[in-house]
C-alpha cells in the first residue's frame, strides 16, 4: 500500500485538492482510501446518542453500522500507538492511501502552498516533500512544482511517483 501525504497551512486547499484527485485515481481503477488528521478535539459522537453512550459506559471500540457504510470509533489511552504507521495498519489494503495532515510523518508528501496566505512554506525544511502544488510562482529546488488548479497533473504525479517508489 503506497502512502502519500498532503500537507500545508490551514485553508490552503488540501481537502479540495484531495477530493478533486480521488475520482481521477479511481477512474484509473486504483483502490484509494484516506486518513484525515483532525484537530481541536474532533468528536464523531454527539452526547446522548447510543454510540456515545456505549463509549461512556466503557467500550474501547464501538462500530456503528448503517445501510451505506460503517464507522469504527475507538477510545485510546495515552499509551496507545497513534502513529501513522499504526493507524494505516488498521485500514483495509488498497493501492494508495492518501493522508491529509500528519506533517511530521516520514512519508512522501505534496505540500499545498498558496503564497497569498502569507504562511511560510514547509518544503525548505522537509526533505519528504516530493512536490509542491501551488497557485503561485515558486522555486522549490529539486521538487516538482504542480499547478494547484490542475488535479489531472497532480494525479499523474502521484501515479508516476508510486510506480518509481515501487
Amino acid at each position: 500500500m503506497k502512502l502519500f501525504g498532503f500537507v500545508g497551512a490551514s485553508g490552503s486547499g488540501k481537502t479540495t485538492l484531495i477530493t478533486r484527485v480521488l475520482p481521477l485515481l479511481r477512474r484509473r481503477d486504483l483502490r484509494v482510501s484516506t486518513i484525515k488528521h483532525a484537530h481541536h478535539g474532533f468528536e464523531m459522537d454527539r452526547p446522548g446518542k447510543d454510540s456515545a453512550r456505549h463509549r461512556e459506559a466503557g467500550a474501547q471500540e464501538v462500530m456503528v453500522v448503517a445501510d451505506r457504510g460503517w464507522a469504527l470509533l475507538s477510545d485510546h489511552r495515552s499509551e496507545d500507538d497513534l502513529s501513522l504507521a499504526a493507524l494505516a495498519s488498521r485500514m483495509a489494503p488498497v493501492d494508495m492511501l492518501l493522508v491529509e495532515g500528519f506533517k511530521l510523518a516520514d512519508i512522501p508528501k505534496i505540500e499545498v502552498h498558496r503564497p497569498a496566505l502569507g504562511k511560510p512554506a514547509l518544503y525548505p525544511q522537509d526533505a519528504s516533500i516530493a512536490a509542491v502544488a501551488t497557485n503561485g510562482t515558486i522555486d522549490a529546488g529539486p521538487r516538482a512544482v504542480l499547478p494547484l488548479d490542475d488535479p489531472e497533473t497532480v494525479a499523474g504525479f502521484l501515479i508516476a511517483f508510486a510506480r518509481v517508489a515501487a
